[in-house]
């Protein structure tokens, strides 16, 4: 058997521990072959590709990145997408692509297989908005990084009696922002899926102030909107071959409307990509392993057209369709349960 493997969209901690473990899973497991595409879908659109063995992956387990480099390359926003990548694959004479990646990648990878192509899906990304899997790996790494940031930021507000705005990533879904908000103490937490309302967020912070308390962290999801017919209104960037506009901004927006409503000094931190660096946690380690293994397997017994995906603890194969059906979002109700907590 030969596999073809590739990474797609924004780098995530825990990518490399997926690519050694397919590989040893491979090698060893089966006495199979793996040939590792470059940089996402250009990979196998270009033919960027080289043999991945158990002697070029080792000691990537802690590695942040991934060795094989990624991209928001969109097949099908490229002429004779699909067939170029059809032709790539049988160049190699692959029995099969392993795609790692999130809903963009695995939103290619679920159309090649309408095509005809054997893909196997490995959910990542660090805004856990996958569905059909309970978690992905990435998310607990850039929880970790959020929950410390927010953990240094209280004391220097305290200290200072400011208000400090702490942007995180997430765009459409707010897990990051919601966990880290709770595991962080923070006073009032910004999501995609609750538009807010300035004037509330204000009353949480200046409520604060009443009780002796002078200063406040709020923790915003780079895609935290204000709700209609508000005062507060935001601009969105480019987009990128996907149709997804380039998010950020709102921590500085924030910063601007609290200070001029409240009169409270106001200070954001933006912690951007620092979120997708660096070692991953043991967790995600452990869980990109399991996932990298249950891909390899799930290859070799022709399951194509299936997502590796954690439910509860155990691995499970899901349809690749189920889980790019539609966003995983934060529920509302778990969202309000929080509430209690604010301000």
């Amino acid at each position: 058997m030969r596999l073809g493997v590739l990474t797609g969209g924004g780098d995530c901690p825990g990518l490399n521990a997926v690519i050694r473990a397919v590989v040893r899973k491979a090698v060893d497991g089966y006495g199979a072959e793996v040939v590792g595409f470059k940089d996402g879908w250009r990979g196998p659109l270009e033919d960027l590709a080289a043999p991945l063995t158990i002697e070029s992956t080792r000691g990537i387990l802690p590695r942040g990145g991934t060795i094989l480099g990624s991209s928001r390359t969109n097949v099908f926003k490229r002429e004779n997408g699909p067939e170029l990548v059809r032709e790539t694959l049988q160049r190699h004479e692959l029995d099969g692509l392993i795609a790692i990646g999130g809903e963009d990648t695995l939103g290619v990878a679920e159309r090649l297989g309408e095509q005809g192509l054997k893909l196997i899906g490995i959910p990542k990304t660090i805004d856990n908005d996958l569905g059909a899997t309970d978690q992905t790996f990435g998310f607990d790494t850039a929880l970790h990084v959020a929950t410390e940031a927010i953990d240094r930021l209280h004391t220097t507000a305290e200290s200072h009696n400011r208000i400090l705005v702490v942007e995180v990533m997430g765009r459409s879904a707010g897990w990051i922002a919601l966990h880290s908000g709770i595991a962080g103490g923070a006073d009032v937490i910004l999501i995609p899926e609750m538009p807010f309302d300035i004037d509330q967020v204000c009353r949480l912070i200046s409520h604060r102030h009443e009780r002796g308390r002078y200063f406040s962290i709020v923790v915003a999801a780079e895609g935290a909107t204000p709700q209609e017919g508000t005062t507060m209104t935001l601009q969105t960037g480019e987009t990128d071959e996907f149709g997804h506009p380039r998010l950020g901004g709102i921590g500085q927006r924030l910063e601007r409307e609290i200070e001029q409503r409240t009169g409270y000094e106001t200070r954001a931190t933006v912690l951007g990509h620092v979120q997708r660096g660096g070692t991953p946690t043991a967790f995600d380690r452990v869980l990109a392993t399991r996932l990298g293994l249950a891909a390899v397997d799930a290859a070799h017994a022709g399951r194509w057209g299936t997502m590796t995906a954690l439910h509860a603890t155990d691995i499970e194969l899901v349809p690749i369709a189920e889980a790019v059906r539609e966003v995983r979002r934060v529920p509302v109700e778990e969202y309000e349960r929080y509430g209690v907590l604010f301000g």
